[in-house]
């Protein structure tokens, strides 16, 4: 197993980003020339170096340019501009218990390991088993503290944690589940979910007011990255626009009543 302690990134020219792990062998391939992993473990983070007149930086890799330049996909993921408000409207800090499903590629997986610390938990749910082994692998190789139980199983098939301060959706119908994550939910526990598709929002709607939740919040978040030039400050040509609808509940215990959760 590595360690996020191993990581670094490589900044360089032309907006040049690479994740390398130091406690490796080999060389490391960069836009002009290479450099030995070797030398590059002896460099301080923040520090620079040079290769064929071209200069690049190496820093201490985060969380953000390890999911986003590292971490290997065959899933769509939960990117960072949902991941911290998902973790702030679930109300997740260190020592939390959080349950989740699907896992996917685990990107979400591991900005929560981190957010929970060594005293926290979290249970991560994935059905089909190449997911749940890529995933594993993911999660493993940024890993800083062991606080993530895994299962190769659908949540459909029920939940075998209980009394969790949380939990995170990012399945295709997320309706069939909710009285599994009822169970699993302590009283007043926060649910976030993430769907694609208004149809999809509209359906989970119905379901969580019959399921004993109490709707906090629908929403969308855009994120638009601007050049750095500071003399022609202005957005970049392209960003990426819809990723998701989340959906915010609390678990009640008024069930059923018939009145509008909506706010």
């Amino acid at each position: 197993m590595t360690s996020v302690h191993n990581k670094r990134i490589i900044i360089g020219p032309g907006n040049f980003k690479k994740v390398i792990d130091i406690t490796s062998s080999g060389k490391v391939g960069l836009p002009k020339g290479q450099v030995d992993i070797n030398f590059l473990a002896t460099l301080t983070p923040g520090t620079s170096f040079e290769i064929q007149g071209e200069k690049y930086y190496i820093l201490e890799c985060d969380t953000f340019d390890y999911i986003m330049y590292s971490l290997k996909r065959h899933t769509q993921i939960v990117y960072p501009k949902e991941g911290s408000y998902i973790a702030m409207r679930l109300d997740i800090f260190p020592g939390k218990r959080v349950g989740e499903a699907g896992t996917g590629s685990g990107a979400f997986t591991v900005y929560l390991s981190r957010l929970v610390g060594p005293h926290g938990r979290v249970y991560t749910y994935e059905q089909r088993e190449e997911f749940f082994n890529l995933a594993r692998k993911n999660i493993e190789e940024f890993s800083e503290f062991d606080n993530v139980v895994m299962h190769n199983k659908s949540i459909n098939e029920g939940i075998e944690e209980r009394e969790l301060d949380a939990f995170f959706l990012d399945v295709r119908k997320p309706w069939e589940v909710l009285e599994q994550i009822s169970v699993a939910l302590k009283l007043g526990g926060h649910l976030g979910i993430l769907v694609p598709t208004t149809n999809q929002v509209s359906e989970a709607l119905v379901a969580l007011e019959k399921s004993g939740f109490y709707t906090i919040e629908v929403s969308e978040i855009l994120l638009r990255k601007y050049k750095i030039n500071p003399e022609r400050l202005r957005p970049e040509d392209l960003m990426i626009g819809h990723t998701g609808y989340l959906i915010f509940a609390r678990k009640i215990s008024d069930i059923g009543d018939g009145s509008s959760h909506l706010i």
